[in-house]
């Protein structure tokens, strides 16, 4: 795979500000919260590919797997809390990931790679995310956020390869429609924010 921190800022349009991520040096009971739920909603959705398109063997066994991984990560941020006192609650989706799933569009076989390129662009700024945050935090999250980078980068290039082959396989706007999702992403990433998230823009006042 190389360097993923690379890889993943080739792809993505715009790197995280370093004002969020000291931003988050401050905060780190909502960031682990936020983050802890982030994991339970990544493998749900990889879990709604399974339920979706059964006839996706492929797709769907390696999402059965990424399931898995999501929620060990979740088991290991529930873990992190623990030892430093935060409570767990659940939050409803961020504004950045419910902005960007509103632009999947309604038929298939657009709906499924629209899906799989906004998939690839989460995962793609969590790693980006988890890399800027590693400079600002203290040592145990620092290390676990270190490990996550490689296992997002992972995740991004499943979704990105399965978006690729389903756009050979039908011929579909591949090229156009990820540099569409990238200028999306690139907004959301960019607009300021009331909320301080995992995947929120650079905060108001």
């Amino acid at each position: 795979m190389g360097n993923p921190i690379a890889l993943i800022k080739n792809f993505l349009l715009s790197e995280t500000p370093d004002s969020w991520a000291v931003e988050a040096k401050h905060r780190i009971p909502e960031l682990l919260i936020d983050h802890a739920n982030c994991e339970l909603k990544a493998a749900s959705s990889a879990l709604s590919y399974i339920y979706k398109y059964p006839q996706h063997e492929e797709l769907c066994q390696r999402m059965s797997r990424i399931a898995r991984e999501e929620l060990r990560h979740y088991e290991q941020v529930r873990t992190l809390m623990r030892k430093n006192g935060i409570e767990f609650k659940f939050i409803k989706a961020s504004r950045y990931a419910s902005e960007l799933r509103g632009n999947i569009r309604g038929h298939e076989p657009n709906k499924l790679l629209d899906s799989l390129i906004i998939g690839a662009l989460i995962e793609a700024r969590s790693c980006e995310r988890f890399f800027y945050l590693a400079k600002f935090l203290p040592p145990d999250i620092k290390i676990f956020y270190e490990k996550l980078m490689k296992s997002e980068a992972r995740h991004f290039l499943h979704y990105l390869n399965f978006a690729k082959q389903f756009n050979l396989k039908s011929s579909l706007d591949f090229t156009q429609r990820v540099k569409e999702l990238k200028l999306i992403e690139y907004d959301l990433i960019n607009k300021p924010d009331k909320n301080f998230g995992f995947h929120s823009g650079p905060l108001v006042g």
